[in-house]
């Protein structure tokens, strides 16, 4: 069995140049893992952050379980994040001494079956960076294109 990608955070990769990714376990109640389990997570709104020496995913949208009853989650409640003191520790120190955010890249089912999540280390982008990166990826995608066409023989 392998991990099973449940969403990914487009958004994420869009808006912020990910210098460093870290996995962490997620605390979920029942009928929120059956939400994620079945594909009903939204991350574009979510981030990471670092209270009291705990961290936490705030903003993350898991939809009401279906076949769930009166006790059904709250859709976007805070959610504790599972990481070693240490881990903890560091990331509070880059996110505050180099203005890093922690942001949510993807979230997933492991091969043991615990939801985890994927937190990028993050720098927002301005909007030249932006430009330039989607001027790069016209002309990676015009090149390939003239090679494909070179090799077809046009």
């Amino acid at each position: 069995m392998s991990e099973h990608t449940i969403t990914i955070n487009r958004k994420a990769r869009h808006e912020y140049s990910i210098e460093e990714t870290v996995e962490a376990g997620i605390v979920l109640t029942g009928t929120e893992i059956k939400s994620v389990r079945a594909g009903k997570v939204n991350l574009q709104d979510a981030y990471a952050r670092i209270e009291r020496g705990e961290a936490w995913l705030i903003g993350a949208h898991i939809a009401p379980y279906e076949g769930g009853n009166r006790l059904n989650h709250d859709t976007r409640r805070t959610r504790k994040l599972l990481l070693h003191h240490d881990e903890i520790d560091e990331l509070l120190g880059r996110t505050t001494r180099k203005g890093l955010t922690l942001v949510p890249l993807r979230l997933y089912i492991s091969d043991r079956g615990l939801a985890k999540i994927e937190l990028g280390l993050a720098r927002g982008k301005q909007q030249h960076d932006r430009r330039r990166e989607i001027a790069d990826r016209d002309a990676r995608r015009e090149l390939a294109r003239e090679l494909a066409d070179g090799e077809r023989g046009r």
